[in-house]
């Protein structure tokens, strides 16, 4: 009948996760950021940096612990496992690449949250696409200027 296969939106993510839902991945992400300058972070410092419920905190960091991606002991400090830095670093610069992608595009209302939408969705492919894009566009503002140019006098029309 069809020459591809579809599937509902729920299932293509399903299928594209590995190791990480999109809630773990902010998870990592977070803990990331908030342990750079001291090398570890707290469930509370975690709970209040992702708008959540310490016990939220406590069941996702259980898992991350199992999947060996961070060391926690209860009560105790939350510290990164060098996979978990590894990942969290690369999703701290998933974010900060789209962001920047937003950005070049002019986005202004609501920014974070369409980044964290798109984040999660967003294949390898796609992703090396946008960064060539904002490297060549940092490369060459005039272009960038262009571009923006271009864009408004097309809004005008």
């Amino acid at each position: 009948m069809f020459k591809h296969e579809f599937y509902t939106f729920s299932e293509y993510m399903r299928k594209d996760q590995e190791l990480l839902s999109p809630s773990g991945e902010d998870y990592m992400e977070m803990i990331y950021r908030l342990s750079q300058d001291t090398g570890f972070t707290r469930v509370n410092d975690l709970a209040l940096a992702l708008n959540v419920q310490p016990p939220s905190v406590s069941k996702m960091i259980q898992k991350l612990a199992e999947l060996k991606l961070i060391k926690y002991e209860k009560y105790g400090v939350i510290m990164l496992e060098p996979k978990g830095t590894v990942i969290g670093k690369a999703l701290l610069n998933r974010h900060n690449l789209i962001e920047r992608f937003l950005a070049f595009l002019n986005v202004t209302d609501g920014l974070l949250e369409e980044t964290e939408k798109i984040e999660h969705t967003i294949n390898h492919e796609i992703l090396c696409g946008i960064e060539d894009l904002v490297e060549f566009f940092n490369e060459y503002p005039e272009m960038l200027k262009q571009f923006n140019e271009y864009r408004k006098i097309k809004k005008e029309k």
